[in-house]
């Protein structure tokens, strides 16, 4: 015998939605109504999901509209609508009722007489009662062709939103209420940046926006509004330095009706249900859906269809405009979602503009137009007919060029650089390999935002890219580049130095360590003095873990590798906050090279400065070194740090709490992303877990991301001990035999991650080469930590070799070892007021 029907308290439709099966088995074995609202225009459907009882009815075949469970649960906000309007919606599995969704207030259903339930059944309230009197009046509305005609011509001449853009408003209308509009664009093309014109244009109207930030956060969309809107660097707003023009426009922005929303855990449930409480809403863009799967991202992977699916119905239930963008152009991917117009966006390396093909639900393409990439300035613009050479885009509104860099920094030369390569790195010129495009991007920043610490570390890399002859396009930015690079390849005349190198001089980090050239991933010949390439190549084939050497080209443009970058070296580049750096201008063999002078208060006594030159860091390094010799597989969050693991490790920058000591992960603390974290290698991971476990770090370590292997610490082991060996024997001889060997050393360990598109280094592991050179980093701040530790004032921490302590006699601090091999230190002692030599200087 059926239980009688049981209350239970009110849920919310995505709550419904996700607990359907559950809430179903209630109502089939229990007797449980489940009350269901959903607000829609500012009113609120309610719909209670009832057992068979309360509706016998439902029971009859054919008389109302029945769902499979699966079904049901991915339309049930179109079921709720319909039920709450009068017309029941039955639920089955297989081909048995077991649920019906029914108006909670029984006088809206709308029965035929041949559908009516016998007395006794149960009332929409709980209570038995007779069915409602069945009627005809509120059955299924029907339109007649002229009253059709007669609402499309009483709102043809309503435009719709536009998205800011002349040539995309004209290829699709602009943006019409209740559609669902899908931007589909590869990573890096620009496809948020359509959500963003749109929702700026509405803002300009005063128009309400709710944005769904899944990916980007709120601090992106805001820079990226502000970058848009002012003509601003983007890049230059990370820093938060504002022009004047810029806050002014910031000041105007303050009051825009725009709602973000960036919360973990945005679903499109969550969307549909945030929107009904934006009075009058005019547009919602959700930013953006990923292909990939992503454990703490809702809105990816194999849950797009039914996210397209609600978002469309939200389109459809507020009557406003929704545009969503997904992260990949693939059609196997875009024609899942089912929206109602997709925007394709693409480029080609011989173009400088993005192509937007426009196509609609069931007829395909139906026009496409093409866009200019500003991406300096987070932003397209409209193409415009042109002749002759084409110029870098300019901002909205101005005639200005983009805004010219600060003299206050670097060179001449540097300058010039940065703004031959301004049409490549905004994105309106194409035809540079990536790694070039980020170089000379860097540069940029790092001139406009007085970022001489940056320039001094992008300085060898450049000069490798300069002197490696990159291949520009053959137009006048093509020509304009190349020439910008040579000049930069040029050496300064010996004895001279630029009125600018004085203040802001930049070097190749040692004398010593120019990077490989054509022809340095040749193995040296037979006889050579050190071997190192051959003998790196030959450690690597020992190993019994069967290592991957060359990562394939068609693989790097995707999982981790596009996460690594140079930062993960971890160098500290630390003056004492107390102490005094100044610049102060040097020619070595004709190169502008960095030396700094420091000068140290009073407050520290008398005393003078001793330099500590870490010998052999890198290839010392390399004697346990932890690195996965296979490929890196994404083993997402992890609860702890596994030792049996290593790889790359997205993590929460920890709090340092000691001011006589930099930060455990140097340079790479000052560049978190919005979320405050960073990639990092093993050796950076066990350290912290190590000062964690110490006392030195309140908090332990929280590892959001991975891309991990199976680990080994031995890879490079033999290669550490023939350096070693050699260096032993070869430092004695001195000349040219010991500068041969540290050549040829420094080109190996470079050859693990060569940047030279066209290289045929037999290597290609960047996850490799960063593991190394922060090991290298690691032990060289543990080592100086240990002296502070042990009383000894530390003043500045540089590179990964060069530590400088104040002490009061010329007696070193007894936690370094004084010699010439491996582990040991040379010292040397400098008079306040003397610049601070590199190397062997």
């Amino acid at each position: 015998m059926n239980q009688p029907s049981q209350a239970q308290e009110p849920t919310s439709a995505s709550d419904a939605r996700r607990d359907l099966y559950g809430l179903v088995k209630s109502a089939q074995d229990d007797g449980v109504t489940t009350l269901i609202h959903k607000s829609v225009n500012k009113r609120v459907e309610r719909v209670l999901l009832a057992p068979l009882d309360r509706f016998p009815a439902a029971r009859k075949a054919g008389a109302f509209p029945t769902w499979p469970l699966s079904a049901a649960q991915k339309e049930l906000g179109i079921l709720i609508s319909r039920a709450a309007g009068g017309e029941p919606q039955v639920l089955r599995r297989n081909s048995t009722p077991i649920a019906v969704l029914i108006p909670a207030d029984p006088n809206e259903l709308a029965l035929s007489p041949d559908t009516a339930a016998p007395s006794g059944g149960a009332s929409a309230g709980g209570a038995v009662s007779s069915q409602p009197t069945p009627t005809r009046e509120r059955g299924r509305r029907l339109a007649t062709l002229g009253d059709a005609i007669g609402a499309v011509l009483a709102t043809g001449n309503t435009a719709g939103l536009s998205f800011g853009l002349a040539r995309l408003d004209d290829a699709t209308g602009g943006l019409h209420p209740g559609r669902l509009v899908l931007v589909a664009a590869e990573p890096q093309v620009g496809g948020s940046l359509i959500g963003l014109a749109a929702a700026r244009t509405a803002l300009t109207r005063n128009a309400r926006v709710l944005y769904a930030a899944s990916g980007p956060s709120s601090a992106d969309i805001t820079r990226r509004i502000i970058a848009a809107e002012a003509g601003g660097d983007y890049a230059r707003l990370k820093t938060g330095v504002l022009t004047e023009h810029e806050q002014q426009v910031v000041e105007r922005l303050r009051q825009a009706p725009l709602l973000i929303d960036d919360g973990s855990d945005l679903t499109a449930e969550a969307i549909a249900d945030t929107a009904p409480l934006a009075d009058n809403l005019a547009l919602v863009v959700v930013d953006r859906l990923q292909r990939a799967h992503n454990p703490r991202l809702p809105l990816s992977g194999e849950h797009l269809p039914m996210a397209s699916q609600i978002l469309r119905e939200l389109a459809r239930a507020q009557n406003v405009p929704v545009l969503a963008v997904l992260d990949t152009a693939d059609p196997a991917v875009v024609n899942l979602l089912d929206a109602d117009v997709i925007l394709t966006l693409t480029t080609a390396p011989d173009r400088q503009s993005t192509t937007v093909t426009v196509a609609e639900r069931d007829l395909g393409i139906i026009a496409t137009t093409s866009l200019l990439p500003d991406l300096a300035h987070a932003r397209f613009l409209d193409t415009t007919p042109s002749s002759g050479a084409t110029t870098a885009p300019t901002a909205a509104g101005t005639d200005a060029a983009p805004g010219e860099l600060p003299d206050t920094v670097g060179t001449a030369t540097d300058r010039e650089l940065a703004d031959a390569a301004l049409p490549f790195t905004s994105g309106a010129v194409k035809g540079l390999p990536a790694e070039a495009t980020r170089l000379l991007a860097a540069l940029r920043t790092a001139l406009d935002g007085a970022h001489v610490k940056d320039l001094d570390d992008l300085y060898a890399p450049l000069t490798e890219l300069a002197a490696a002859g990159l291949q520009t396009p053959d137009n006048a930015e093509g020509h304009r580049l190349a020439a910008a690079l040579d000049a930069y390849n040029a050496p300064a005349p010996e004895g001279t130095v630029d009125a600018q190198v004085a203040e802001d001089s930049v070097e190749a980090g040692r004398d010593d360590d120019d990077g490989p050239v054509p022809g340095d991933e040749e193995d040296e010949p037979e006889g050579a003095v050190f071997p190192a390439l051959r003998i790196l190549k030959e450690s690597v084939a020992r190993s019994k873990m069967h290592p991957i050497p060359v990562i394939r080209m068609e693989e790097r443009g995707s999982g981790p590798w596009l996460l690594i970058s140079e930062d993960m070296d971890g160098e500290p580049g630390w003056v004492h906050p107390d102490v005094t750096s100044t610049r102060v201008a040097h020619v070595r063999n004709g190169k502008r090279v960095r030396r700094d002078q420091l000068d140290v208060p009073a407050s520290f006594g008398d005393g003078l400065m001793c330099l500590i030159d870490r010998n052999g860091s890198f290839p010392s390094a390399c004697s346990a070194v932890p690195l996965a010799p296979n490929k890196l597989l994404h083993t997402g969050p992890l609860d702890a740090f596994d030792k049996s693991q290593a790889g790359i490790y997205q993590i929460s920058v920890p709090e340092w709490t000691y001011p006589d000591m930099p930060h455990p992960l140097g340079r790479l603390a000052d560049r978190p992303d919005e979320q405050g974290r960073v990639w990092v290698t093993t050796p950076h991971i066990k350290m912290l877990e190590r000062l964690h476990r110490d006392g030195h770090l309140t908090e332990p370590v929280v590892i959001h991301d991975s891309w991990t292997g199976k680990a080994n610490e031995s890879l490079f082991k033999p290669f550490y001990q023939a350096t070693k060996d050699a260096r032993a024997e070869l430092i004695q001889a001195g000349g040219e035999p010991y500068k041969n060997y540290k050549t040829r050393l420094s080109i190996a360990l470079r050859l693990l991650w060569p940047k030279r598109p066209e290289s045929r280094s037999p290597f290609w592991r960047p996850d490799w080469r960063m593991s190394m050179v922060a090991e290298a980093s690691v032990r060289h701040w543990t080592v100086a930590f240990k002296a502070v530790q042990a009383g000894h004032t530390l003043i500045a921490l540089r590179n990964v070799d060069a530590a400088l302590f104040w002490v009061p006699d010329q007696t070193a601090p007894d936690t370094y070892r004084i010699g010439t091999g491996f582990g040991e230190v040379k010292a040397k002692f400098i008079q306040p007021g003397t610049f601070i030599p590199e190397g062997d200087d």
